[in-house]
């Protein structure tokens, strides 16, 4: 690699570190950007100009904020999968059924994303968005994904990422995460306790395509008190299994 082709990367790298950092800060300006950084000001400003030229970033009031542009890329990249196409509505039967939240995850990069989330009439308001991608051991719906991956490619990711400690009930040993993955794939349920986030429990089933493989999985959360006895043992599990059995036959006959 040439170090003009060097730079040129470098250059890409930190204009995804300043759109991500403005996400993150929810719009700021050129100082407080090279600080969370630690850029000079002068190397920010040049790339906010840059994104600003392009309609990727937008300036109002002194700060800069990540545009609307964005919004077409995620809805375009979004629609390219079959998956969201055919199980958003039964996200949403899942959700209105429950009456708490439903999802839909994706694996990406080694990460879970939520593609689709849906909010029954009882449903607890968390910081969970459309877009988020979290670590996949601590959610019931990336270890749906995990249990289920051939096994290089689940120490592939487990090697590249790690096992946070996203809280204090997340599973950061190895060998544990191994036993869970395995009881997964008998039931073909998974479920988290507070995992990721303090007082939410939900349950998930993955998503496998006509060849067995995993594509995704979908999932029910609520709060602890109302996701305990049979309701989250029983009677949740054995609807997130149909939803997901019914997604899995619509998809192989489309």
């Amino acid at each position: 690699m040439t170090t003009q082709e060097a730079a040129g990367i470098q250059a890409v790298d930190r204009a995804f570190d300043i759109v991500e950092t403005l996400t993150e800060l929810d719009g700021a300006g050129v100082s407080e950007l090279g600080r969370h950084l630690e850029l000079p000001k002068s190397t920010v400003h040049n790339h906010l100009q840059t994104l600003e030229r392009n309609e990727y970033v937008v300036r109002q009031d002194g700060e800069y904020r990540a545009g609307l542009k964005f919004l077409r890329v995620s809805e375009t990249a979004r629609n390219q999968h079959e998956l969201y196409q055919i199980a958003r509505s039964e996200v949403d039967h899942l959700a209105e059924k429950t009456g708490e939240i439903s999802a839909l995850m994706i694996e990406e990069h080694g990460r879970g994303v939520f593609v689709y989330r849906s909010r029954g009439s009882e449903a607890a308001r968390i910081d969970t968005c459309v877009g988020d991608r979290v670590p996949i051991h601590c959610t019931a719906l990336g270890k749906a994904i995990l249990a289920f991956l051939p096994p290089e490619r689940r120490d592939e990711i487990v090697d590249r990422h790690g096992l946070e400690a996203v809280s204090p009930n997340t599973i950061t040993d190895r060998e544990v995460l191994a036993e869970e993955l395995e009881a997964i794939r008998d039931r073909k349920i998974a479920s988290d306790d507070e995992e990721r986030l303090s007082g939410l429990r939900s349950v998930a089933a993955p998503i496998l395509d006509g060849s067995n493989a995993v594509i995704g999985s979908i999932s029910v959360a609520g709060p602890t008190h109302r996701m305990r006895g049979e309701r989250f043992e029983t009677e949740l599990p054995e609807m997130v299994l149909g939803i997901a059995n019914v997604i899995e036959l619509n998809i192989q006959h489309t």
